[in-house]
């Protein structure tokens, strides 16, 4: 089965000192960019996604900025795609479905940010437009989210959307068990 890996958003606003950092980006950085090192050896294709906030009001991936830079830990090198969306769903008005398609991609290893945003709008895309997806759970990050009058921690957000995810739209597991997968398949 052909395999790409999909890194969403790992851009330096959700990093420290970014203008929405967030909880685990640091660690997250870290698995994001082994499993790249991982496809980059193997030859596999990867794929970066990089959100630009062009909407008004925006406050951070605003153009032009260093926060909309893609993350050290995970850079693209020259070849290296990279596809710019606009919205949560990396699918929507981007030519990442027609790149998947030419490219006879069937199955997605893929790592984000933010867990209930960005990574969770485009594994229920991807999902529903036939392909297999695997989520590196330790390859996302997310931030602690209010809702009326009750905070949910960081952490508590990342477990549910994933939990949600997994079964139905993606297998979920840590990065280490994806790798073991990916040099099993290679034989």
């Amino acid at each position: 089965m052909n395999t790409a890996y999909l890194i969403i958003d790992l851009q330096n606003d959700y990093f420290p000192g970014g203008k929405m950092e967030l909880d685990g980006a640091e660690a997250a950085g870290q698995t994001a960019g082994q499993l790249l090192a991982f496809f980059r050896q193997s030859g596999l294709p990867t794929v970066h996604i990089q959100h630009l906030s062009v909407r008004p009001g925006a406050t951070f991936f605003l153009p032009g900025t260093p926060g909309v830079e893609i993350h050290p830990s995970v850079a693209p090198r020259p070849g290296e795609v990279i596809i710019q969306k606009n919205f949560p769903n990396s699918f929507r008005a981007t030519g990442l479905l027609a790149h998947l398609q030419q490219n006879d991609i069937q199955r997605l290893v893929v790592a984000g940010m933010m867990t209930h945003m960005c990574l969770d709008a485009t594994v229920r895309a991807a999902a529903d437009n036939g392909f297999e997806c695997w989520v590196a759970q330790d390859a996302c990050a997310t931030r602690t989210l209010k809702f009326g009058e009750r905070s949910v921690p960081a952490p508590d957000v990342h477990a549910a959307f994933l939990a949600a995810l997994n079964g139905t739209y993606a297998r979920v597991q840590p990065g280490a068990e994806i790798l073991a997968g990916l040099k099993a398949a290679q034989g």
